[in-house]
This record gives C-alpha cells, sequence and structure tokens, in this order.
C-alpha cells in the first residue's frame, strides 16, 4: 500500500439509517457535526443515513412505492406531452420527414 494516503485513526461512529429507525456502531474516518448516545452511555457521532440493509427493498423483500407517476407528469408537462399516444404519433411523425 502507499505510504501517506490512508488516516492515521479512525474513531467510532454511529451510522443511523433514518427510514427504518436501524443504527450501527463501527470505526471510520467520516467527518460528522451530530451526536447521539449510545447504548453503552457513551456519545458519539451521527452519521445519518438515508437507504442501508434494513430498509433497502432487495434486503428486505418490500417495495416502497415512490413518487414516480409525479415525475411523468412532470415530465410531460415540461414537454407539452398530454398521453403516451402523443409521443407515438411524434415519431412517425420524425420518420416520415426523415424518409422525405
Amino acid at each position: 500500500m502507499k505510504e501517506g494516503i490512508h488516516p492515521a485513526e479512525y474513531r467510532k461512529v454511529v451510522f443511523k439509517d433514518t427510514s427504518a429507525d436501524y443504527a450501527i456502531l463501527t470505526r471510520t474516518c467520516v467527518e460528522t457535526k451530530d451526536t447521539i448516545e449510545w447504548e453503552d452511555g457513551e456519545t458519539y457521532p451521527l452519521y445519518k443515513l438515508d437507504i442501508s440493509s434494513a430498509s433497502h427493498p432487495f434486503y428486505t423483500g418490500k417495495q416502497r412505492i415512490v413518487d414516480a407517476a409525479g415525475r411523468v407528469e412532470r415530465f410531460r408537462r415540461r414537454y407539452g406531452l398530454k398521453n403516451p399516444e402523443e409521443t407515438e404519433e411524434a415519431q412517425e411523425g420524425q420518420e416520415e420527414k426523415k424518409e422525405a
């Protein structure tokens, strides 16, 4: 390994999945500003996670519903499309222009 590129000290940090209320204490060199009192009564730095193995659908087998419909509607409004048939008609029109 190269000299001088790895941290000299690792400290104990709590990683907490905010969506599943799951936390784990491990050693890392990540910088944090928040702290939390752990089960042993000690106070440790806290790193908040959006997703972990406790909340990821691959590991839990449960799918969270994501607002995909809102994203699709926003896309259609942005580009002036009202329904999927319009996109097919637009594609057919472009193909006809290319042939001409």
